[in-house]
């Protein structure tokens, strides 16, 4: 088999994953093999996180829904349980920025839910 000389190639490769790892600490910028493993690993990282963020965003909602109907003397889960029964359909984001925003509507939604 002939050789195979990959010239500007490889150097163009092994330059974008430096480039890529230039803000991260010691070995992990400078060699070749150890940014390659960073930069898989951050990757990684950032996908996992991407999808946490999800999670805890909706945590958020959540938690200031209960705040707010906790003022009112109910609680999170017989609000949402008489929203879908009547088929009201607000999500959590929704419902959280009323909450916060503008309580006289909030509580005016509850009403009409018959909570």
């Amino acid at each position: 088999m002939t050789r195979v000389k990959r010239g500007y190639v490889a150097r163009k490769h092994r330059k974008n994953i430096l480039k890529f790892t230039s803000g991260f600490q010691g070995a992990h910028s400078k060699l070749f093999r150890t940014a390659n493993q960073q930069k898989m690993k951050a990757l990684a990282y950032a996908q996992r996180d991407r999808n946490n963020r999800k999670r805890d965003i909706r945590r958020l909602w959540i938690t200031r829904i209960n705040a707010a109907c906790r003022n009112n003397g109910i609680v999170y889960n017989g609000i949402i349980h008489s929203m879908s029964e009547k088929k009201v359909h607000l999500n959590r984001k929704i419902l959280a920025q009323i909450a916060i925003l503008d309580s006289n509507s909030f509580f005016g939604i509850v009403k009409e839910i018959g909570m």
